[in-house]
């Protein structure tokens, strides 16, 4: 009876220690973000320090756009300079990837939001689909500077494609490009940014970079942006890039 009892009570912790760990792991990849990013940025300026001024990077294709470049390498900071990649990090099955801004001048480590990613995933495909069948994409009406709506319903959608913005929650639509490129447009972000930032811009500045210097975050999948004659971040023109 006694050894059937301490088998009933071994049982109930091994039950729920297998219910806790999956909570427990997603506790670990929601640390807070900055308590992990500058966790990096040290590893990153001890390695580059060791290493003549390399950088822990992967490689990547010269046509890769800028805020996707420089994708942080775990492989080559484990173990000497962190022990193991961040809880919040795609190598660690979280949900963003870590790369790196200002490459030339201050190496920072930034984040792209992975879901964002899956969306545009998710949309490419279905005009992949869209196109085998009708060969050009539905495009519903230009926007600006080269880029397009796309009609939504033609596509199978219920709404207009958007991601969720991760710096303000708002939604941010896709759009697409002359080339059937998706791109996300983060001028309700732009914006909200320049409405809490001392520094001032002129018409026809660029401003993409403010996403990442007064955030965790690239504006990743971007066009360019500048200021328009309001003040009100608008799309440069990809004819003008």
């Amino acid at each position: 009876m006694r050894v059937q009892k301490i088998l009933c009570v071994i049982s109930v912790i091994l039950l729920l220690s297998g219910c806790l760990y999956p909570e427990e792991k997603k506790i670990h990849q929601m640390v807070p973000k900055n308590d992990q990013l500058s966790g990096v940025q040290e590893a990153v300026n001890e390695f580059k320090k060791d290493n003549g001024g390399l950088l822990p990077i992967k490689t990547s294709g010269t046509d890769t756009p800028l805020y996707q470049k420089y994708v942080i390498d775990f492989d080559r900071l484990s173990p000497r300079y962190l022990t193991e990649p961040p809880g919040t990090s795609f190598e660690n099955g979280g949900e963003y990837l870590y790369v790196l801004t200002d490459v030339e001048n201050k190496p920072t480590v930034k984040l792209i939001d992975l879901k964002i990613s899956e969306e545009i995933r998710k949309l490419k495909l279905l005009l992949q689909m869209y196109k085998d069948r009708h060969k050009y994409p539905p495009f519903h009406k230009e926007m600006a500077g080269g880029l397009f709506a796309l009609n939504y319903e033609k596509l199978g959608l219920k709404q207009p494609p958007e991601v969720t913005s991760p710096v303000t929650g708002n939604s941010l639509p896709l759009l697409i490009d002359g080339h059937g490129e998706i791109v996300v447009d983060y001028r309700s972000d732009l914006s909200f940014l320049l409405d809490h930032r001392n520094e001032l811009y002129s018409k026809g500045a660029p401003i993409q970079d403010i996403y990442w210097k007064e955030t965790p975050f690239v504006p990743a999948f971007s066009p360019g942006y500048t200021l328009n004659e309001k003040g009100e971040p608008e799309f440069i023109s990809i004819m003008e890039k």
